[in-house]
């Protein structure tokens, strides 16, 4: 399954729910076209059944499933990728793992070198951000719309913007040269089918 060039790239929120309750909110924003979904859970209780619960709902829609940092459980379940931080390993080590056909994100920040260099390295997207105030990731290192004018003139792989992305600021980025938007609270803080068809209209 390949990476999308564009589209909502949305991420798990796991904090104080239940394995039921993530899989009912990720099945409403399948049903209202997200294009990726990543599984992050830094607290997780039963990691392999509930990444196991969503890859078979993203498969079914069609959707790659990619898994936040854990490179053994994207394995383990067949997902069809991971994201990777600064701290989170090798992308090398990744590929080597996961293989040619897995799709591989890296986190590279407010860093157009990072991501050139992670481009070299065959990374599958880039991602930068935060480039607002986020709940998700409150002490993160602020990006600028600058980066990603920068990053387009200069990466051909698909650019994701993070951090604190919302209908009202997200065309912001698309214009800046942001290819995906990835978000957290924006789609699951409330009713995600509709917080979800708020974004699409960004992308028309």
């Amino acid at each position: 399954m390949m990476f999308p060039r564009t589209g909502l790239y949305a991420i798990t929120q796991t904090e104080n729910k239940t394995p039921e309750q993530i899989i009912n909110e990720v099945s409403a924003a399948l049903k209202a076209g997200i294009s990726v979904l990543q599984y992050r859970d830094k607290q997780a209780i039963d990691a392999v059944y509930l990444a196991g619960a969503l890859k078979e709902l993203c498969h079914a829609h069609n959707i790659p499933l990619i898994i936040n940092d854990d490179i053994k459980l994207a394995k383990l379940i067949g997902a069809n990728g991971v994201h990777i931080g600064q701290d989170d390993g090798q992308l090398n080590y990744a590929r080597k793992i996961l293989g040619k056909n897995a799709i591989i994100g890296v986190s590279c920040y407010d860093s157009v070198e990072r991501a050139l260099e992670a481009e070299q390295n065959s990374a599958d997207y880039v991602a930068f951000g935060r480039f607002f105030s986020s709940n998700s990731k409150p002490l993160a290192a602020r990006a600028h719309i600058a980066t990603l004018q920068n990053a387009k003139n200069s990466i051909k792989v698909p650019i994701v913007a993070i951090g604190g992305i919302l209908p009202s600021n997200g065309a912001e980025l698309l214009a800046a040269g942001a290819d995906m938007l990835a978000v957290i609270g924006g789609i699951f803080d409330q009713a995600p089918y509709q917080s979800v068809l708020a974004y699409q209209a960004l992308f028309k």
